[in-house]
């Protein structure tokens, strides 16, 4: 196969007269309307003078026409680079300069402050807007609707997704072919991803959610998807009948079950739901089943791996918990220090083996000698344990645990605790500096609406329940709390804010 990832996801709907993209306003793409457009953005690509390899950083809003840039990199065999429409220019120039992008695409509204930055770094500059104007695609619009594949191997790169880079600087993903071909095919498998299925697609397509899960998997079951531009409630309410899956972030799910006009009847169409990016509430767990009779599908994947496991699809979806490895993917625990594998049921750090781990981080060889073992197996920096059952929980991000007075803490332990009191919507345990204990414990509450939390009721349920070690030496509320664009709880923004709490 010349170009296994191309053809395996867009080759194969060559001719396709049936939908792919469905638009909140009625128009529609067909598979072959698709490819025809990328076609034409490959030929206006290598018009510019890229040739396979190369490096494309795109920052630009959701659109088919942006899909299609990622669908004509991978026949280019174009290296994909998709960056968050909400990072700055300062933050676009370390990627830009890492990378060695030949060409940066940004909305038209970005050009004026990005063409220096572009032209200092030797980079073509074009420009791609969210209604589809720009011009890449008054490039594109001359060009032929045929393009000659370039031949690739399952073990060139794909993509760049750069990490969030809360501690040091970002660091740059190698993501092959086979990666995000081998993750997508197994999920079908597994999730049950046919034909027929049409996803609600609400997600940002800058991250590895939204672009090499959910759209993968979708082109690789040749299904559709309802393409929204984000997420809008109205909107997913209004198109949920028409769909038969979706995947979301927990913020999802808990605007949804705040609507009224979310119910059983508007459901009944659906046959998965799908969650990740950030951990799930067992409460949301138990109000979604509740009022829809559907049980969320949670999983575990990252920015280096994709999908690593997930709950079944038949058998227990078991709150609190992101199910098994997936097919061909090995996973242990092993200890922090020595890399030793752990009993079942102790606490340590996940590693994980597999077709979907990634080659490396670009420009980077210490950073992957670190983390990613000379067998294969990557450290992912999660701490996690594998339960009698066999499922997997995640106990947090081994940054995350607190070391006070030389005993090891685990967030998520007392998070749990929090979580169960009348009135908490949900909490975040940090460590913050102390003179006394190197760190200790503090715990963030936010309260459910119009609701006042007991602190004190809260501080004797942690007594009752753990040793006092673990006991939070404070308790504050809060609105909410913050969050990156995943919906993933930013506790490096909280530690920052209350770091001379107890100084």
């Amino acid at each position: 196969m010349p170009n296994p990832l191309f053809d395996s996801l867009f080759g194969i709907h060559a001719g396709k007269s049936t939908t792919f993209l469905r638009l909140p306003d009625g128009h529609t793409l067909t598979h072959q309307d698709f490819l025809e457009t990328a076609a034409r953005t490959a030929n206006a690509l290598t018009r510019l003078g890229l040739t396979a390899g190369d490096r494309v950083a795109v920052q630009v809003q959701k659109s088919p026409e942006a899909l299609a840039l990622y669908a004509a990199c991978a026949q280019a065999g174009l290296v994909f680079l998709p960056l968050n429409t909400a990072y700055t220019v300062d933050e676009l120039t370390y990627f830009i300069d890492n990378s060695g992008a030949s060409l940066v695409v940004c909305d038209s509204r970005s050009e004026a402050d990005l063409k220096p930055v572009a032209a200092k770094l030797g980079a073509k500059l074009e420009t791609l807007n969210a209604d589809g104007s720009g011009s890449l695609s008054a490039n594109a619009s001359e060009m032929p609707s045929h393009f000659a594949t370039v031949e690739r191997s399952g073990d060139d790169l794909a993509a760049f997704l750069y990490t969030s880079g809360t501690t040091g600087r970002s660091k740059g993903a190698m993501l092959t072919q086979n990666n995000l071909l081998s993750n997508a095919q197994t999920l079908v498998g597994e999730w049950r991803f046919t034909s027929e299925d049409v996803l609600l697609h609400a997600l940002p397509i800058f991250h590895t959610h939204g672009l090499f899960v959910a759209t993968n998997v979708t082109l690789a079951a040749g299904g559709s998807m309802i393409f929204m531009p984000k997420f809008d409630l109205d909107e997913i309410i209004a198109h949920m009948p028409e769909a038969t899956s979706m995947m979301g972030v927990p913020t999802f799910y808990t605007r949804l079950l705040d609507d009224p006009r979310f119910t059983k009847d508007l459901t009944s169409h659906m046959r998965l739901f799908v969650s990740g990016s950030a951990p799930l509430l067992a409460e949301t767990h138990v109000q979604f089943e509740e009022r829809t009779g559907h049980r969320i599908l949670e999983r575990y994947g990252m920015t280096e791996t994709n999908m690593n496991t997930s709950n079944p699809y038949d058998g227990e979806r078991r709150a609190g918990t992101v199910g098994f490895p997936l097919p061909g993917v090995e996973l242990k625990i092993t200890d922090t220090e020595s890399g030793t594998s752990l009993p079942q049921g102790e606490v340590g750090q996940i590693e994980v083996r597999g077709p979907n781990v990634f080659k490396g981080y670009w420009q980077m060889p210490e950073k992957t000698a670190a983390e990613l073992r000379g067998d294969g197996f990557f450290i992912t920096g999660d701490l996690g344990r594998i339960d009698d059952d066999g499922y997997v929980h995640i106990v947090g991000r081994n940054k995350d645990l607190i070391i006070s007075g030389g005993y090891n803490i685990y967030p998520k332990e007392i998070e749990l605790v929090l979580d169960d009191q009348p009135g908490v919507m949900e909490s975040a345990v940090i460590g913050v500096p102390h003179p006394d204990f190197g760190e200790t414990v503090l715990g963030v509450i936010v309260p459910e609406k119009d609701t006042s939390p007991d602190l004190d009721a809260m501080h004797d349920a942690v007594k009752a329940s753990l040793a006092r070690f673990k006991h939070p030496r404070k308790l504050i509320l809060l609105d909410e709390l913050p969050r990156n664009t995943m919906g993933k709880v930013q506790k490096n923004v909280l530690r920052d804010a209350y770091k001379d709490m107890f100084a």
